[in-house]
């Protein structure tokens, strides 16, 4: 599974995390803290605390632990110097890297993350639905939430989800650190994968 909330100017290979970094990550609050940075941007543990109602104390602590395996850096040019500032690198990371794979270890704390990241994500997208039905604006209106099914090889699977990544990474290339009073965050989510077989 590769996140790209935050693309490097050139950059379509995902970094894949490796085992001692997923293993780091594995904690709920970590994963939390990661993905508010994805997709918000720079934080200080103090924003930190008041977005997941932990201590700033905690905080602190687990943005240490992240930033020790370069998942997370100081943010230059942010804030005035008397807090600091954390980011997400730029460019597309890989969760599901080989050598994270090859322990059971490093199996299970993919896992883990990738759970905490899905149960994450979809939560946001129920609290969407449930929102827009209830009080529906512009911005609801102008979302998608779809499916479809398609009959396809391998080979064409695999340039539907090149033709998508490309346009999901011009998008968010273009428009990753736009500002303005109309402006919102907004979540992407493409989902190309084979279903079981009939039956099954």
């Amino acid at each position: 599974m590769s996140e790209n909330e935050n693309p490097a100017d050139g950059q379509s290979t995902p970094r894949s995390i490796d085992g001692g970094a997923l293993r780091a990550l594995a904690h709920p609050l970590r994963v939390r803290i990661y993905d508010i940075l994805s997709q918000y941007g720079p934080q200080t543990a103090s924003s930190l605390a008041e977005l997941t109602g932990e201590s700033t104390g905690s905080t602190s602590y687990h943005l240490r632990a992240l930033a020790k395996h370069d998942l997370i850096r100081e943010a230059e040019g942010c804030g005035t110097g008397r807090e600091r500032w954390w980011e997400r690198p730029k460019g597309p990371i890989s969760f599901g890297s080989a050598e994270g794979l090859k322990t059971p270890s490093g199996l299970a704390a993919t896992q883990f993350v990738l759970t905490e990241f899905f149960n994450r994500r979809h939560a946001q997208l129920m609290r969407y639905l449930e929102e827009g039905l209830r009080n529906p604006d512009d911005a609801e209106q102008n979302g998608m939430v779809t499916t479809a099914t398609a009959r396809l090889t391998p080979e064409q699977m695999a340039d539907l989800t090149s033709r998508l990544t490309a346009v999901i990474d011009e998008v968010v290339g273009k428009y990753r650190d736009q500002v303005g009073d109309d402006v919102r965050t907004v979540s992407i989510r493409a989902d190309v994968f084979t279903l079981p077989q009939e039956g099954h």
